[in-house]
């Protein structure tokens, strides 16, 4: 598909809001706000689970004669990484970090200061990440990495006015606008993961003209750069018959090309590893291949760190898939993406959506 077709620019559109949103991992309630408005008008039923994960349902065209149609698991978590407020000593913010962070990048970050109460009144605040001067750090501190106990955020108040203004406990989350790059890549925060809920979306969109026979939900989770919990917890409350998790995964940079990442641009990955069910992968990569999606095979020997690991295991266990969209730079202010991958990932989910038959689990079995 042509870089600057429609759908690319409605892709780019969509995802520069989306990581306009906060939405800290356990504090997802803007962002999710923000994606309930776009999965309305594309979804027959919509609502939030008890740990705040968004649950979309798409009801299936061809229902069966007798019972419920058996049901598909799209998840994209919508959680982001960023920092927490643990003080404030004589105006300036000390911090912990919420979910993954590379100390090594903070020093000089754009941030915003939130409440983390999102009903409190009080103003998002700018602020910028700071690290003191050698003189001022413990001797072992000196001309290294800041331990991020050491750095701070300077939000150019006077004490009393961050006194007055920021609570312990407040979210701090990075606030660099993204960067197009040509006609094709994008650059910025909380591109984890928010570039899956885009493709999620655009799977959503290409399902509106499908005659299904299953139903599927859209499900953006909660807290998974953290706990997991909206995976685990959603997949237990909706028992689908197959999950399929969606997440970015490495892609190659400078000084990080080789078998260890994946290039942006040039295609998906399909996981392959205990959280995978080898049916499912088989399914994924002769799907791929007939529509001519370029796609590699990503090793997950271990559990995979992502929401498949949570569908899998809830309850009695659920066949699980996992779909990689590379992305560069992964847990810093600048991630980047191709538009490509986010749109061949949402074609790739509304086509195998659009597959399944009321005789697909008798073909899903272990040792396909």
């Amino acid at each position: 598909m042509p870089a600057n077709t429609p759908d690319t620019n409605q892709a780019i559109n969509l995802l520069k809001k989306l990581v306009s949103e906060p939405g800290l991992s356990a504090y997802e309630d803007p962002v999710r706000r923000m994606i309930e408005e776009a999965w309305k008008p594309l979804t027959d039923e919509i609502g939030i689970s008890r740990l705040g994960s968004l649950h979309g349902l798409h009801r299936a065209a061809q229902p069966p004669s007798t019972g419920k149609p058996p049901s598909l698991l799209l998840a994209a978590h919508m959680d982001a990484i960023g920092l927490m407020v643990t003080g404030i000593v004589d105006g300036f913010l000390t911090l912990t970090q919420v979910g993954g962070l590379d100390q090594r990048i903070l020093p000089g970050q754009r941030v915003t200061v939130h409440p983390a109460d999102t009903k409190n009144s009080r103003p998002d605040l700018p602020g910028i990440i700071i690290r003191p001067p050698d003189y001022l750090l413990p001797g072992e501190a000196h001309g290294k990495s800041t331990p991020i106990e050491y750095l701070l955020v300077d939000t150019g108040l006077d004490p009393l006015q961050v006194e007055n203004q920021i609570q312990i406990g407040d979210l701090v989350s990075f606030a660099q606008p993204p960067i197009e790059f040509g006609e094709d890549y994008l650059a910025g925060h909380t591109l984890d993961n928010r570039v899956s809920v885009a493709a999620l979306t655009c799977c959503l969109e290409e399902l509106q003209n499908r005659s299904l026979a299953w139903d599927v939900w859209a499900v953006a989770t909660s807290q998974e750069e953290e706990t997991m919990a909206g995976a685990f917890t959603s997949s237990f409350q909706l028992r689908p018959t197959l999950a399929v998790a969606i997440d970015v995964t490495f892609g190659d940079g400078a000084g990080s090309s080789g078998h260890k990442t994946f290039p942006i641009g040039k295609g998906i990955t399909l996981g392959w590893g205990p959280n995978i069910h080898p049916a499912l992968h088989k399914k994924f990569a002769g799907l791929a291949d007939r529509l001519e999606i370029p796609w590699k095979l990503e090793p997950v020997p271990r559990m995979s760190g992502t929401d498949a690991y949570g569908m899998q295991v809830a309850a009695e266990g659920i066949p699980t898939m996992l779909i990689g969209i590379p992305l560069r730079y992964m847990h810093t202010p600048v991630e980047m993406v191709s538009i490509k991958d986010i749109l061949r990932t949402g074609r790739l989910l509304a086509e195998f959506a659009a597959s399944l038959d009321q005789n697909t689990m008798d073909r899903i079995v272990w040792d396909a």
